[in-house]
Order: structure tokens, then C-alpha cells, then sequence
């Protein structure tokens, strides 16, 4: 990037920080005044009926209705209503409490009182309702929830699935949806060899999207990601609630441009300082992130990469990190194929798309997300769940659909790996401040056919990487382990079913077998006995046929990727 680029991104930044905190709660645009369809953000809020079942749609920074969080919480505050709210989401939607206008807004006691969401690790405020017992937590898998959305457009509050089954939601492994320990509710039960999740019935869809005519229809042109805005609305007006839109300005009306029809939106709030995702105005949308772009892919990733470390969220990836990257996209393109379909995860998946990028492969594979963006090449960091150039914006819910017989490969993350290659996700350790969930990893995992794990070996070990050779200088805590907090992957009913199963680690990579993750590739420097048997309390097996990885793996020489 050069100066004057550079330079704007840090004005945006400087602008968004400057600004992010300011909600104009009363503005309505002259003309609308008169339209039951057109609302402030504040009268808006107060058409959500008390104790209603309320779902806010979006993943992260893409398509969050942050004027519509803070004008609830505020209508409260000085109304005390609406009050006693069930508050559903499918993803993540928080800020960690460090970012105003994302879902952690609605976390006050007495306004919500129940929160069901597939990814709760960012809304830390709900965690802390939940540790304090003031606010019931459940949790269940993004695509079943999707699923019941879509099929309360219909009637139906339920979902039949095999994801699940034999994990911490299996009710017969002694599992439940239920984070808080004190719930009384469970919303799912074994029905034979499958799982039955349900939902309450929707009664208030919220959502943002970048523009609305003046009778009412929603367009999505411009957006960064779709999600479950349609189902989420379906499923409310099928309900006969309401449907509310944020959107950034009123356009003309183009009837081959209609996202959702006027007839499905009970209201709309006009907030010209509405996001297309993570501090960039909808005003001014980057065109990278809509639907058919043909943007610069080097500007553009150089673009997301200096955001991302502006605001400090990516973390910096030293040699050791580095090797275990290029370990797993080495592996990534041994048994991919060309024209597959692929899902990446957040965090070291992603530095996996970006070797596959670099390398020149890139356009012979197809990438997508559980938000529905399809094709193009996955954002990292503050825009995970959006993609440069993407050829196709889906609902969250057809993507789902679409792996479940399309999905080729994934690469995920993993906190820990027990004996049998079961992986935990889900839980960082005890207690429910240190809840995660699953969000799309269960089906994502039970749709694709070969599976990629990675992490590193022990959480706060020390290692050094010198001439290709890695040395463990310091023990930390380990990864592979006897026993799980909870099991997110059942590996052994993957297994039967076909997948392949790798796990990357700094020390190696291990494949899963019928016994257990067995070690097939050993990083230079690391002694088999005394850096993984003895470090770990899993039992590990080890190949007859053990290599060693590559030199230019280990060392990043004349390192290069081919199919």
C-alpha cells in the first residue's frame, strides 16, 4: 500500500473509533414522517412486544443491527420495556465488551432472560449474566438453527439432524443445549439415531441491509453478507410478529433488485451511518466485499491486513506459526483436488488460504462461508464471514444445505484432542465465562469429507525454531489429552462414515485411525518419546512408516505449493 492508502485507512479508523459510539435514536428522514413503514430507531424499539422471542441476524461485523441493540437497551433503561426478552442469534455477534453496537448492548438484567446463539464467546456480557445466574444460556449448531428459521415460514419449530450425535448436545451422553447450569429448558432430545432440536416461535426478526425503497422492499446490493435475513424474516411474519430493518438510505424503487418484498417488513429505521461490516460505512462500501467484484486481490488483502493489525485482532505469526501454516497447506493441497469446494476456519485456517493464495491455486478451488458468501477469496480477522470478490451471496442457511452433499474439504481449529481424535472447540475450561460454542464447526465437520484440524501443540509452550530444526524449550499445557471439557467432533462416528482426518500440529501431523490419532509426520528437532508420548496425557500412536516433514516446510526455503 502506498502513503496516501495507508493514510486513509487510518483516517477510517480514526473516524470509525471517533464515531462508533454515537446512535442518532429519534432521526427519521423528511418525507417518511407520515408512513407507518418508516419509524426512528426509538419507536421502533417499542413495538417489540413484552417477553417476545427476538432473533438479531448477522455473523461479526457483517449485516449487525447495532442501532436497533442500542435503541432496545435505551427504551428499557427509561421505559423498563420491552422486558423479559428470549434473544436468539445464529452466530457470533459480540464485541468481547470493547465495541459498542453489537448484541452485548441488549445484556441487562430484567431486559433479556434468555439467549440461545451457536457462538457465544463474543458476547461477553451475556457470559457474565449467565456466571451471575440472571440470564438462562443455550447453545445449539448454526445450521439447525437456520434450519428451524426457514422452516417456521411453514409451521415447524423443530429440526431433525444427525449433527451431534455423540457429542456434549447427544441427551444420551448425558449432553443438552443448556450453558447455564441452573436451566430448566433443553431444546433438543434423541429421536432414534437422530437428533430433534426446536426453537421458540419467532416473534421479532431485526436485521440491517444497505437500502429500502419508499414502500418498503429491501435491497441487498452492496451488502457483504446475506446470513438468515430472509429466514429470520419468513419465520416472524409466518408467526404473524414483526420484521425490522435498518437500512442506509431510501433508493428508487427496482423491481429486479428486490432482496425481500415490502410485504414481509412491518418497519424500517433510516441510520445513514449504518455499516456494510466492521467500520465501513455503508455510504461508502468497499466494492470488494459485493456480490460479482473484480477488485485487485493483492490492494485488497493488503487493505483488510493493515485494518486487522490497526486495531491489534490478528495476532503475529512468528517462525514456529509460520511452519505449522505451511505444514498444513502442504497437507491441504495432498489431498485436495481441483474445482473442490472449500471451507476455512477462523484464525490459522486462514493463514492456510493464504499460502494456497500466494502459491497460485487459488482459482482452482472454490471457497465459501457459513454466512453464504460464495466464491472469491475468504477475509481474514475483523472480516471473517466475508470474502473479496465473491461470485455469489447465499443465505446462511443454502450453504448449509449445499455442503451437506458439496463440501470437499475443510481446515479448522481444535482446543484440545483426546485418545479416540475426538475434538473439543466449544469450551476454553470451566465455568460458563469460559464458554465458546460450536457456531458452524458441527456441520461443517459432518458435511465435509476430508478434515484438516490445526493448532498448536500445548498452549503456552515456549518453542524455537533454528536451522529447520524445532526445539520444545518449555512445556506448556497440553493439547492432547485424556479427557475433553466436552466433545465437539465425535472423530470415531466421522470415521465410520468415510471422512479422512488430519491434525496438524507444531510437533507434526497425525491422521486419525480406528485407534486413535496416529503421528505420520515429525517436525525436525522434536524426539518423538520425549516432546509428544511423555508431553501429552492422550495416548498417541505413532506410524511405522513415520517421515520426517520437509525441509522446506521447516525452514521456508524453496518452499513452494503444487497440486
Amino acid at each position: 500500500m502506498n502513503l496516501i492508502e495507508t493514510a486513509k485507512i487510518y483516517g477510517q479508523m480514526v473516524t470509525f473509533l471517533a464515531t462508533n459510539n454515537r446512535f442518532n435514536l429519534k432521526y427519521l428522514p423528511d418525507g417518511l414522517n407520515n408512513s407507518d413503514k418508516f419509524l426512528s430507531a426509538a419507536d421502533a424499539a417499542r413495538v417489540v412486544p413484552e417477553g417476545a422471542a427476538v432473533i438479531s441476524v448477522g455473523m461479526a461485523g457483517h449485516a449487525r443491527c447495532s442501532i436497533l441493540f442500542r435503541a432496545i437497551r435505551d427504551g428499557f433503561l427509561k421505559e423498563q420495556h420491552p422486558s423479559n426478552l428470549t434473544w436468539l442469534t445464529v452466530s457470533a455477534q459480540g464485541g468481547r465488551s470493547k465495541t459498542p453496537g453489537t448484541v452485548e448492548e441488549i445484556a441487562v438484567p430484567g431486559l433479556i432472560t434468555e439467549y440461545i446463539s451457536a457462538h457465544v464467546e463474543t458476547s461477553r456480557k451475556q457470559l457474565e449474566m449467565g456466571t451471575n445466574n440472571e440470564l438462562e444460556i443455550h447453545i445449539m449448531p448454526q445450521a439447525e438453527i437456520t434450519s428451524i428459521l426457514d422452516s417456521q415460514s411453514w409451521g415447524d419449530c423443530t429440526c431433525l439432524s444427525e449433527t451431534g450425535i455423540g457429542t456434549f448436545l447427544d441427551p444420551e451422553a448425558g449432553g443438552g443445549t443448556a450453558v447455564t447450569p441452573n436451566s430448566q429448558k433443553c431444546y433438543v432430545k434423541r429421536v432414534g439415531d437422530q437428533l430433534e432440536y426446536r426453537l421458540p416461535e419467532i416473534d421479532v426478526a431485526l436485521f440491517n441491509a444497505p437500502y429500502a425503497d419508499r414502500e418498503g422492499n429491501i435491497y441487498f446490493k452492496h451488502a457483504s453478507a446475506i446470513t438468515e435475513i430472509k429466514e429470520a424474516s419468513l419465520a416472524a411474519h409466518y408467526n404473524g410478529g414483526k420484521v425490522i430493518a435498518t437500512v442506509s438510505k431510501i433508493i428508487d424503487k427496482d423491481e429486479t433488485a428486490i432482496g425481500l418484498s415490502a410485504k414481509f417488513v412491518s418497519h424500517i429505521v433510516v441510520n445513514p451511518e449504518s455499516e456494510q461490516t466492521f467500520s465501513i460505512k455503508q455510504k461508502k462500501y468497499w466494492p470488494m466485499f459485493t456480490e460479482g467484484a473484480n477488485e485487485d486481490f493483492t490492494k485488497s488483502i493488503a487493505k483488510i491486513r493493515k485494518i486487522n493489525g490497526i486495531a491489534k485482532y490478528s495476532p503475529v505469526r512468528g517462525p514456529v506459526e509460520s511452519t505449522l501454516a505451511r505444514m498444513a497447506a502442504s497437507l491441504f493441497v495432498g489431498v485436495a483436488k481441483k474445482g473442490n469446494l472449500v471451507n476455512l476456519g477462523i484464525g490459522l485456517p486462514e493463514e492456510v488460504g493464504r499460502l494456497v493464495y500466494e502459491g497460485g491455486l487459488f482459482n482452482e478451488l472454490t471457497f465459501s462461508s457459513e454466512t453464504g458468501v460464495y466464491g472469491g477469496l475468504p477475509a481474514s480477522g475483523l472480516y471473517f464471514g466475508g470474502a473479496i470478490n465473491p461470485k455469489k451471496l447465499y443465505s446462511s442457511n443454502w450453504i448449509f444445505n449445499h455442503y451437506k452433499t458439496n463440501l470437499d474439504i475443510t481446515v479448522l481449529g481444535m482446543l484440545q484432542v483426546d485418545s479416540k481424535g475426538n475434538v473439543n472447540v466449544s469450551k476454553r475450561g470451566e465455568g460458563v465465562k469460559n464458554y465458546v460454542g460450536p457456531g458452524g464447526f458441527m456441520n461443517i465437520a459432518a458435511s465435509a469429507k476430508t478434515i484438516i484440524f490445526i493448532g498448536s501443540w500445548m498452549a503456552k509452550a515456549k518453542f524455537t525454531l533454528e536451522d529447520g530444526k524445532l526445539t520444545l524449550v518449555n512445556k506448556g499445557i497440553p493439547k492432547f489429552v485424556d479427557e475433553l471439557y466436552e466433545i465437539t467432533f465425535n472423530a470415531q462416528e466421522a470415521l465410520k462414515k468415510g471422512k479422512a482426518i488430519y491434525y496438524v500440529t507444531t510437533v507434526g501431523i497425525f491422521k486419525l485411525t480406528e485407534k486413535g490419532p496416529e503421528l505420520i509426520q515429525v517436525m525436525p528437532g522434536i524426539d518423538v518419546t520425549r516432546d509428544i508420548i511423555d508431553a501429552s496425557s492422550a495416548s498417541i500412536q505413532i506410524s511405522k512408516n513415520l517421515e520426517k516433514v520437509p525441509a522446506s516446510i521447516a525452514t521456508g526455503e524453496n518452499y513452494k505449493l503444487a497440486w
